[in-house]
């Protein structure tokens, strides 16, 4: 769990710029203050690293060399996050090939493996989080790659002079003029944004920076440029079950999914330092943790809220965490920790995600760093099991499927004309629309129309069916639901919740597992029965039946609450109002944004607070997507806002 960063020079010149490129590196300490400033290079390549420490802490430093007897240096590796199954790799790799080892860390083995099973042979083998480059020093190529669901970031950038690649688009931008550069903003990418409320993969708002899309590797020689080729696309084929909820068949896959995640638990519980978990008070966070203690019995749990009554799990959280007999710690979030820490929140993202959950996430963690330097936690189990509500969906809409194409675009119509708020109007302009128009992941705040008052320069080619159609082409055949699934590993899941928890735990020095996402997990997770995940009106039904044993009774059928943030509330009042106004009019983003249209929408916003928001006059989540960008713009883009961003407070070792 680290920082690397890299350049590839296109005319040898990395020699020149390694003092560049470690200096690049320093803006990204935070995912590395054990070890920061570590480099290495050869007249092709410069690398750098930044260290957080969990297993071989005194030997497995970066960049690591390897090689095989006849060239023990033939390979040079950078590597940022945790490969559970080393000491698996590790004995295979040994008995095979006789392959020999120098530290006892988990990097090692991806660099043997890479040697004697290929690019091709290595990632399906590595259970774990991961992106990592490798530069083969006899082959000169360069290969760059990230684990098959996204939880680790890669950033690439080829110019004139060569590429860049890193954990953090900071980095990156820090290399513009020795890369050659010019990395102005996308204005698409910017619709895109506004669109769904995070950047979606490869794109970043930044021309010409991209990332490594998950499940992908990719090989480049100095000169050459970055093209990803995928190794991991995940499947959910529709097979249904035989006999029942109560068959032979369906407990079989109850206890298939209760055994894969206790062996995940185990893996991810590896560490040479001591291992805590986030708890919300769902079923995900729980199950996670009460599996974890049976490996750590004095385990801590971690959890946030905000005073405002509706808005906090902390009480479900504690009761969850007496439960299980793990030691509990509450962090609660006041207004004013939100607003101050949103320009620091974004400087750390690199791009803007407009999910407020990303400030008391971002609390979250820095609490835990006080106790443990990892956590567990739940992040994926939705994505997998089927726990969105809105896979309910097609079971609502499944009689607009059987009528005719004209009925359906005249059941459009009808909920067109009626207004706003009306019971019905929504189901009948959902059902006429094909799922691939309809659903684009679970973050929607702006319409069409509503976009269009807003955005400059708005262009109906980059809406959401953009991004998603070549996702869509890919499930033909499938069942609706799995349809949603798959499309939300790819844009929700590796845009919004990988990217807040990789950035929000890392911006506090601090590894964060997510159990759920593992290969082994997911081996069940694909094949699991389509009538299994929504059963009995519930959702995540077969991970229900599988955690019974598990969880706590008073957690296991609960409603999804989250980590829920009061917006709606404090943009109209005391709290927010003032400081959104602000932040609206001072942004120089007029090239992107109406601001007065911005402006009446936060001003009809307050106006309606007294009524309830009758008739979508909730503005809240339009309103701070549109603030998260003017933050973002006026950090990266005006260098009009400085956030205030802490030195890392643990030991650090040059």
């Amino acid at each position: 769990m680290c920082g690397l960063l890299g350049f590839l020079s296109a005319d040898q010149r990395a020699g020149d710029v390694v003092d560049a490129v470690t200096a690049a590196g320093r803006c990204m300490r935070h995912r590395g203050p054990d070890e920061f400033g570590r480099s290495w290079h050869d007249a092709d390549l410069a690398m750098t690293f930044n260290r957080l420490s969990f297993i071989d802490i005194e030997h497995a430093h970066q960049p690591l060399r390897w090689g095989p007897p006849e060239n023990p240096e033939r390979y040079a590796l950078t590597f940022n996050g945790e490969v559970y199954n080393y000491l698996e790799l590790r004995a295979q790799l040994a008995e095979e090939f006789g392959a020999e080892f120098r530290t006892e860390g988990d990097g090692e083995p991806i660099v043997a493996g890479f040697h004697h099973w290929g690019i091709d042979g290595v990632l399906p083998r590595l259970r774990g989080m991961f992106a990592f480059a490798i530069w083969d020093t006899e082959r000169r190529e360069l290969t760059l790659a990230r684990d098959p669901f996204g939880i680790k970031p890669l950033y690439v950038a080829t110019g004139t002079k060569g590429t860049v690649f890193s954990s953090e688009k900071k980095s990156v931008l820090a290399l513009a003029d020795e890369a050659g550069l010019e990395p102005g903003v996308d204005a698409r990418a910017v619709q895109h944004y506004t669109v769904l409320q995070y950047v979606p993969e490869p794109e970043s708002l930044h021309r010409g920076i991209r990332r490594l899309e998950s499940g992908c590797y990719a090989t480049v020689a100095p000169g050459g440029t970055v093209e990803g080729r995928r190794y991991f696309e995940p499947r959910f084929p529709v097979k249904p079950v035989t006999g029942g909820l109560e068959s032979a068949e369906a407990k079989a896959v109850y206890r298939d999914i209760a055994d894969a995640l206790r062996d995940s638990v185990k893996m991810h519980m590896r560490a040479d330092v001591t291992v805590g978990s986030f708890l919300s008070g769902g079923i995900d966070s729980t199950a996670v943790a009460a599996l974890a203690i049976q490996h750590n019995p004095d385990l801590i749990t971690i959890t946030t809220g905000f005073q405002r009554e509706g808005y906090s799990e902390v009480d479900v959280a504690a009761e969850s965490a007496e439960a299980i007999g793990a030691r509990h710690v509450i962090k609660t979030v006041s207004p004013e920790e939100f607003r101050d820490a949103i320009p620091a929140i974004v400087w750390y993202l690199d791009d803007p995600v407009a999910d407020p959950s990303l400030v008391p996430l971002y609390y979250l963690a820095k609490e835990a760093r006080k106790h443990v330097k990892v956590v567990l936690s739940g992040e994926g189990a939705d994505e997998l099991f089927g726990g969105y509500t809105i896979y309910k969906e097609p079971l609502s809409l499944a009689p607009f499927d059987r009528l005719p194409a004209w009925a359906r675009r005249t059941a459009g119509r009808i909920g067109d004309r009626m207004p706003e708020g009306q019971r019905g109007k929504s189901l009948l302009q959902r059902g006429s629309i094909p799922l691939e128009e309809r659903y684009y992941g679970n973050a929607r705040s702006f319409n069409d129309a509503q976009l269009q008052a807003v955005l400059r320069d708005f262009r109906p080619e980059w809406t959401h069916t953009d991004v998603t159609a070549p996702i869509y082409a890919k499930t033909r055949g499938w069942g609706p639901v799995e349809r949603m699934q798959h499309l939300d590993q790819f844009t929700w899941l590796r845009g919004d919740i990988l990217v807040k928890a990789d950035k929000m735990t890392m911006a506090n020095s601090l590894e964060l597992r997510v159990p759920f996402l593992d290969k082994e997990v997911f081996r069940v997770a694909e094949t699991l029965p389509a009538d299994l995940k929504l059963a009995g009106g519930t959702s995540k039904y077969a991970l229900r039946r599988a955690l019974e044993e598990i969880i706590p009774p008073h957690v296991l059928h609960r409603k999804k609450l989250g980590f829920p943030v009061p917006l709606r509330h404090w943009l109209a009042g005391p709290e927010l109002y003032d400081w959104a106004r602000q932040t609206i009019e001072d942004s120089q983003t007029d090239e992107f944004i109406d601001r007065r249209a911005v402006l009446a929408m936060l001003d009809e916003h307050k106006a309606k607070a007294s009524e309830g928001w009758p008739g979508g006059t909730d503005h809240s989540r339009r309103i701070w997507t549109v603030l998260v960008f003017m933050v973002w713009h006026g950090i990266f883009v005006e260098d009009r806002i400085h956030p205030q961003i802490e030195e890392p407070v643990y030991p650090v070792r040059l």
